[in-house]
């Protein structure tokens, strides 16, 4: 008789145990009465009626999905391995349970279709230099995608994207080029700068021919300053001469066989 008692008091104490549940802040309890959906539970102590009722636990923090690494072809031909990184949360406990059978695994086999599709529109360049916006994209798409399941993708992130090495030789030779086609403009320009501020003294300096005149004297200040050269410039102007040279023209068209007489 003490034997069956006991026996009936440990089963009440396991059925007891069973029925009581404690669920920490971050997580809830969805709960099944004979096999159908009756409400959501948690956080603290919840009362279950033992065989009848069933909870299963839902994790409610962010939940950090590392992507494998895909094989993509860019819409310029080019193939690349692309790895990413996916952030999301459940924020609706009741249909990650009841809408797909595992959202772990479905989030994640959806996040490489969709990391392949994505960037298969857009070409290398583009990968490499607007991951921004290829993210934002992607978590569009993925939050879009994910909604039924009562999920809520907060960020996706491109992680690494692995080239061949021919592809990185080619790429480092279009940033050479590119590095001498930027020095070449710059030198061009420099020196079209260079012509206009020349071009705008001289036009000064003919207003002024005294300005002239001190600038020859400056030049030669600047001669006499420089090494241990004893020669000495004087400047001539071409006013000067130019009488002598129209006469001296003009004598030899007037008559080619006379000496020219001063």
């Amino acid at each position: 008789m003490f034997g069956f008692v006991g026996v009936l008091v440990i089963i009440v104490i396991l059925l007891l145990f069973s029925a009581v549940k404690i669920l920490p802040e971050y997580q809830r309890g969805v709960v099944l009465t004979l096999g159908r959906y009756t409400g959501t539970r948690g956080p603290g102590l919840v009362l279950l009626l033992p065989v009848v009722q069933q909870m299963i636990r839902v994790d409610l923090r962010i939940t950090v999905m590392d992507v494998p690494p895909q094989d993509v072809i860019s819409r310029d031909n080019v193939s690349v391995r692309v790895n990413a990184v996916v952030y999301f949360r459940v924020v609706e406990p009741d249909k990650s349970v009841l809408q797909v059978e595992n959202y772990l695994q479905a989030t994640s086999q959806l996040a490489q279709t969709r990391l392949r599709s994505v960037l298969g529109q857009h070409e290398l360049d583009e990968i490499l230099s607007q991951r921004d916006s290829i993210n934002q994209t992607l978590q569009a798409i993925l939050d879009e995608s994910t909604d039924p399941w009562g999920i809520k993708v907060a960020n996706v992130e491109i992680k690494d994207v692995d080239l061949n090495e021919t592809m990185v030789r080619a790429i480092a030779r279009q940033a050479e080029a590119e590095r001498e086609r930027r020095a070449k403009v710059i030198h061009a320009e420099g020196e079209m700068q260079a012509a206009e501020k020349l071009r705008d003294a001289a036009a000064m300096l003919s207003q002024q021919p005294q300005a002239l005149q001190l600038r020859y004297l400056q030049t030669m200040a600047d001669m006499s300053h420089t090494g241990k050269s004893s020669t000495i410039v004087f400047p001539l102007p071409l006013d000067l001469i130019r009488p002598l040279t129209e006469a001296f023209q003009f004598a030899r068209v007037k008559d080619d066989d006379k000496p020219i007489t001063w």
